[in-house]
């Protein structure tokens, strides 16, 4: 019995290190997807009323949002991390194909996330005014290369 549980702990690691450089890759990639949406909701969320506008919230998550928007991302879309390689991803082939078309989106979004930073602490009016075009970015980029 000592064997077994000894064997099993040498194993462990292996089974550990099992997990594909693709498979980590798509982790990090919907990490940083994630971070993008929590700062967003904390915009959808004071737009809808869900939530009261703080204009020191709304200042931060658009600063982070613009932080977000200049990280280079690029060792994020590795070959082989597309929804045609594994099933844990929603990315679509397209993103590999149309590269140019990809950054063009990323820079229209990180041209958004500027306007919002320049009003999200002034107003909810004008926070709420520069949801609309940040959002049209995040949607412009899933209807093209994000699998529903």
């Amino acid at each position: 019995m000592r064997y077994a549980i000894i064997a099993a702990l040498i194993a462990a690691p292996t089974f550990a290190l099992a997990e594909s450089a693709a498979e980590k890759t798509v982790e990090a990639r919907q990490g940083y997807f994630s971070l993008i949406g929590a700062n967003m909701g904390v915009f959808a969320a004071m737009a809808k009323g869900e939530r009261d506008y703080d204009a020191a919230a709304a200042q931060t998550a658009a600063d982070n949002i613009v932080l977000l928007s200049t990280y280079n991302a690029g060792h994020l879309f590795a070959p082989e991390t597309s929804s045609l390689d594994l099933d844990n991803t929603r990315a679509l082939p397209d993103i590999w194909e149309d590269m140019a078309g990809f950054q063009a989106k990323a820079g229209d979004f990180a041209k958004a996330a500027q306007a919002m930073q320049a009003v999200a602490g002034a107003g909810k009016g004008d926070m709420a005014g520069a949801l609309g075009p940040l959002g049209g970015t995040c949607k412009a980029c899933h209807d093209a290369y994000r699998a529903d």
